[in-house]
């Protein structure tokens, strides 16, 4: 019985023996470290990336932001702040700059206007945009211009880039403007775009050199070139000696559609902001500048242009069949257009 009872413990004992239990332990505690390490280092790779993340987005953001302009209350909508992508505005980011569009006719003297627009140091007019018929195809095609242009992403030669204190363009009436004016007028209100109109006050004037372009258009006087402006006086002569002849049976008419045409844009646009001018009383009045400027909020500077006046003088010098617009004109609301003449 002592030796059943003894063979009975010690084949216990060597059964419930521990010899392979600290291994299997060790290796236990082992995959519980390795897993909370993983878990460990993945939650700090959390924080570090985090932590640079924010610092790459606090080297972007403005060190500051820019101070509030001393305007008055009515002029905060049209101070703008633009963020080009192509380029940095630097230490001028906190320069403010207006928004604004020309809105005129072909041969108005939009041309010659926005010259001296550019001669100024803080103005950019960026041209006739909308001349390019894919641009003006429909309104989100106008709408993504019109935001490249304001955000200063738009490269031309007038291009002041950093220190730009008003941007725009010449935009003619033709050119998708009314066709499109709701949603265009809606822009330039949430966008805070001012707008200048120039027209022209002898329309016949404007019908002779709408018509003496188009001509040249096709003949290109000025050796095999076609040139819209010129700036000397020479190049200027050559493309006077063409005359036109005007279809004095549908002057009227055509008169009367111009007209018709700035009424329309002029009511279209009312509610902008806006400034009407004048081709001629710009050239008779130097001040009419300086009221531009001031339109615009840039400091006033005596701005100039190279351009050459094409037709000066009395309109009978530039028409094939002048006899019978006189006898179309006379007695009528445009009579005043045959004599009306200006300086330059």
């Amino acid at each position: 019985m002592a030796d059943d009872l003894c063979c009975f413990s010690k084949d216990t004992f060597s059964l419930k023996s521990p010899k392979k239990s600290p291994l299997v332990l060790r290796m236990v505690v082992l995959v519980f470290a390795m897993v909370c390490g993983v878990y460990i280092c993945s939650v700090c790779l959390k924080q570090i990336g985090t932590h640079t993340t924010n610092e790459f987005l606090n080297v972007e953001e403005p060190q500051r932001p820019c101070p509030e302009p001393n305007i008055e209350p009515w002029e905060i909508p049209y101070v703008h702040y633009p963020k080009p992508k192509t380029y940095s505005r630097d230490e001028c980011a906190c320069n403010p700059v207006r928004y604004f569009a020309i809105l005129s006719m072909q041969r108005s003297g939009s041309g010659w206007f926005e010259t001296l627009l550019n001669n100024h140091t803080n103005i950019s007019s960026n041209g006739e945009i909308f001349s390019v018929k894919v641009r003006r195809s429909n309104i989100s095609s106008i709408v993504e211009t019109l935001d490249t242009i304001y955000n200063l992403d738009w490269l031309s030669s007038a291009s002041k880039n950093e220190c730009t204190a008003a941007v725009g363009l010449k935009w003619m009436l033709n050119q998708g403007l009314l066709q499109h004016h709701e949603e265009i007028v809606e822009y330039f209100r949430t966008r805070g775009v001012s707008a200048i109109f120039l027209f022209r006050r002898n329309l016949l004037r404007r019908m002779i050199s709408v018509l003496a372009n188009s001509y040249d258009r096709d003949a290109k006087l000025l050796n095999g070139t076609h040139k819209s402006h010129v700036h000397s006086p020479h190049e200027a002569e050559i493309l006077a000696r063409y005359k036109p002849l005007i279809n004095a049976t549908l002057l009227i008419r055509d008169l009367k559609q111009v007209e018709e045409t700035q009424t329309k844009a002029l009511e279209y646009f009312k509610s902008t902001r806006h400034i009407i001018l004048y081709y001629e009383d710009i050239l008779k009045n130097s001040t009419k500048l300086a009221d531009v400027q001031e339109f615009l909020k840039v400091p006033k500077r005596d701005v100039k242009s190279r351009q050459v006046k094409i037709h000066k003088g009395s309109l009978s010098n530039y028409v094939d069949n002048w006899d019978d617009l006189q006898k179309a004109l006379n007695g009528t609301q445009y009579q005043s257009f045959l004599h009306g003449d200006y300086r330059k």
